[in-house]
This record gives structure tokens, C-alpha cells and sequence, in this order.
């Protein structure tokens, strides 16, 4: 498998052409569309769902590159990243805004290469698709790829750490916002993770910025320190913003919009210390747009994973709901007293599209069930 990842890794990887595809949810308020970005490598080719904010006017727009996590089970059932808030937060300061799915993800083609326990494999292939798109970028002359910063959640932000060891020339610094790849049937999971991540600082010039909470199921503190440690102590410039807890898990703080108080302040301070657009632009406004829906308090009505607890609803609005909890934070679901039920994920301001996709049988009675990781059902509301 490895020798023929290497030689996979050797042939020349470029991104040639593009076309669109244009979902029908698309959010106007973002400039939000979706573009394939057709990758060669070698003799094949794939293409990458890739989708774009960008602000109004033509440019050239300095670029957030954002890379999304991998949700259990297979990667092609995975949806559309669709990371709302931190676009709307690199808008205001005249970024464009490009969220690839990358190969075997979603309805980007070609198979998910995972290079079985090495890890560091993993992430060096994950990251040709971080190239392959900005390779298409430096065609735009909307994007001014000589300003660049690149950012991941989960897989996504090992995959930016990976990437920093052969960054493009106008990439400027790494947001890695609880990256990692858990592999528990291999032996020593974690350790290996963190000498992988030593390899990676040894390699990496670009400075880069960490976040990782207490809670995080998927890697513990003594997990992120030592995956940290080795990378500081192997020539990595790096900055470990450890939060504590967030929620009922860390590892979704990044897309939670309770998170952003965390990671908003962060962020600013490090676009500035990379000479990178670091404040809201007036010529931007729009992008602060109306605040989404307001999240009701977190209830303790129930289990978040309980099905069986969902008032009103029958089976099929039980099964529906096992299927949301699959889906990536942020996201919200909604219920009626007439057994109504719908929900959404991603985007700007899934709980007001929850409450829509369940208004349509709902007779506008819907109410949200859950937000996040929270259940925020009030039986006694009105």
C-alpha cells in the first residue's frame, strides 16, 4: 500500500479545468456556489467539490482555505462542508472563501486514500488536494494567491498541518483546529500520531496556530500535548490555544457558534502577526448580515442520542433524527406537534432551515428538538 501510495505521490498533480454544479439550497447572503475542480495526476483525473464564498466585486480577494473533518462510515455519504460562520467571518475582512471536499468525499470522484495506520501518509495525501486547488486558483484573477491562509477541522486540520510541509509560496500561516486522524485498531494509535506530527514540524516553516479542548473525543489532552511537543521540539512554530471544555464535546467547538468566542479573537490576532487582513472591512458590512436564529438554553430534556425521546414524532422521524446525529456541527432538528419533523446541517443558519424543512408539514407549529450536541426541548413551551 505504501510503495504504491509513493508512487502515486511522484506522478504530477495539477488542476486543469473547472465546471458547475449548483445545488438548489445555495445561500445568496454568502455568495455561496460550488464549483469541480478537475485534479490530473498522472494519466487519471478527479474532480473536487469545492465550495466558494466570496465577497462581491472582482478582486483580487486574499483566500481562507478551509478543509473539512471525516464523519464515520463511508466518505462518499459524507455531506457538503458547508462551514457558514467562518465564512462569514473571513468575508468581513474581504477574504474568499474555498472549502474543498477532497477526493472520495461527498461528490468529489476517485476513492478516499487512507494509507491504513501510517497517518503521515494520510495527511501528505489529503494535502495534494489542498495544492491541486490552489494550483486552480492562482488561474482566477479574482484570488490573490500570494496571500493565503489555510485552516482544517479534525482531518481537515491534520490535513493543513501535512500541508504546511509544501505550502504554496503566497501561503502565509496554519489554523489546525483539533486535527488528528484516531486510529484505534492500529497499535499505539496515539502515540504514532505525534511522532507524525514531530515529521511534520520538522518540515514546516510557516507558523501556525492550534485549538484543542479537554473534552474532545477523539484526542485527550495527554493526546494533543504530545502530538504539540514533538512538533515544537522537531522545529515547528506553533501556538497552543487549549480551551478547556466546550459543550458536550471539543472537538466541535470549531463549528458551533458558541465556539466562535473562543477561536474569533485567536484567529484576528494571528492574520495579523502574518501580515494577513486581520479586521472587519466597512466595504464588507453586509457580510455581519442579520444574527442567525438564536439558539433556545440547552434542556437536559433528554439524552442527545436517545431517540426514544423525541416527542410527537414516529418511527421514521426517529430514524431521521439517528441519521442527524451523524451529520457535522453545526447543525439543528426540529419537530411538531402534528408528528412533523426536519433538519439541517451546515451553512450559515441551520436551525432557521431546520425549522423550514419542518414547517413544510409542520402547519408552522415546529419547534427545535436539538442544536449542536445539546438538546434544547421545552415540553412546556407554547
Amino acid at each position: 500500500m505504501l510503495v504504491w501510495l509513493s508512487r502515486w505521490l511522484a506522478l504530477g498533480i495539477c488542476a486543469i479545468s473547472t465546471a458547475w454544479a449548483q445545488p438548489a439550497d445555495l445561500d445568496a447572503a454568502l455568495n455561496e456556489s460550488v464549483r469541480l475542480i478537475t485534479k490530473k495526476t498522472g494519466l487519471f483525473s478527479t474532480q473536487l467539490e469545492t465550495t466558494l464564498y466570496k465577497p462581491d466585486g472582482d478582486g483580487p480577494f486574499p483566500v481562507a482555505v478551509i478543509n473539512h473533518g471525516k464523519a464515520p462510515g463511508d466518505t462518499r455519504f459524507q455531506s457538503r462542508w458547508r462551514p457558514g460562520l467562518a465564512a462569514r467571518y473571513f468575508l468581513q475582512r474581504g477574504y474568499a472563501v474555498v472549502v474543498p471536499m477532497r477526493q472520495g468525499f461527498s461528490k468529489s470522484t476517485g476513492s478516499y486514500i487512507g494509507g491504513g495506520c501510517n497517518v503521515e501518509s494520510n495527511g501528505r495525501v489529503q494535502a495534494e488536494d489542498v495544492q491541486a486547488v490552489l494550483d486552480y486558483l492562482a488561474t482566477e484573477p479574482w484570488a490573490d494567491v500570494s496571500r493565503v491562509v489555510v485552516l482544517g477541522q479534525s482531518h481537515g486540520g491534520w490535513t493543513t498541518l501535512a500541508y504546511g510541509t509544501k505550502p504554496a509560496a503566497g501561503v502565509k500561516g496554519l489554523i489546525n483546529f483539533a486535527g488528528g486522524l484516531r486510529q484505534e485498531s492500529c497499535v499505539n494509535w496515539a502515540g504514532v500520531l505525534a511522532t507524525a506530527a514531530g515529521s511534520y514540524g520538522k518540515q514546516t516553516e510557516l507558523p501556525s496556530l492550534w485549538f484543542y479542548g479537554d473534552n474532545d473525543s477523539y484526542f485527550d489532552p495527554p493526546t494533543f500535548q504530545a502530538m504539540f511537543d514533538k512538533y515544537q521540539a522537531a522545529g515547528g512554530h506553533a501556538k497552543l490555544v487549549a480551551f478547556g471544555k466546550f459543550g458536550g464535546d471539543a472537538h466541535a467547538m470549531f463549528g458551533a457558534r458558541n465556539g466562535a468566542a473562543i477561536w474569533q479573537p485567536e484567529v484576528t490576532r494571528f492574520l495579523a502577526s502574518i501580515g494577513l487582513p486581520s479586521a472587519p472591512d466597512p466595504a464588507y458590512a453586509k457580510f455581519g448580515g442579520a444574527l442567525p436564529t438564536p439558539s433556545p438554553p440547552a434542556t437536559g430534556f433528554a439524552p442527545l442520542e436517545d431517540e426514544s425521546s423525541l416527542p410527537h414524532v414516529r418511527d421514521t422521524g426517529r430514524a431521521a433524527y439517528k441519521t442527524y446525529l451523524s451529520k457535522t456541527i453545526p447543525r439543528a432538528f426540529a419537530i411538531a406537534p402534528n408528528a412533523a419533523w426536519g433538519w439541517a446541517e451546515g451553512g450559515d443558519d441551520p436551525l432557521k432551515r431546520a425549522l423550514n424543512n419542518c414547517n413544510r408539514n409542520g402547519n408552522g407549529a415546529c419547534r427545535l428538538y436539538s442544536v449542536d450536541d445539546q438538546v434544547v426541548w421545552k415540553p412546556d413551551a407554547p
